[in-house]
């Protein structure tokens, strides 16, 4: 799985006729600040995701597992669309392990020896 920003529609008039009811986006992957990467895929949307929207995707056999896409040649699909994400960058998890570490070891030191 990974985080997109959708970029665009693929309007296809001739298709596999199993795609036929699928709406497929255009979705560019972005990191955890939103920033957009290299990479894109075409997913078929299932959540009706629009064009700017930040979007889970999910890819390979783990994409067909949804009941709206069994038995269809999809490799990629838009199983979620993101309202909000709740994390910590590596710089303030290093600050706050530091902080628990000096008490810990503090404590440490001053335990007699056996």
């Amino acid at each position: 799985m990974f985080l997109g920003r959708v970029i665009g529609t693929v309007w296809a008039t001739r298709k596999e006729e199993r795609l036929e009811g699928l709406k497929l986006l255009i979705v560019r992957e972005v990191d955890l600040e939103l920033k957009p990467k290299a990479n894109f895929v075409i997913a078929a949307d299932i959540v009706q995701a629009g064009v700017g929207e930040v979007v889970l995707v999910s890819t390979g056999s783990a994409a067909r597992q949804a009941p709206q896409v069994e038995k269809r040649p999809v490799d990629a699909l838009v199983m979620a669309v993101v309202d909000n994400l709740s994390f910590q960058d590596l710089g303030a998890l290093e600050q706050e392990y530091q902080a628990r570490k000096e008490p810990i070891l503090s404590a440490l030191d001053r335990q007699p020896e056996l």
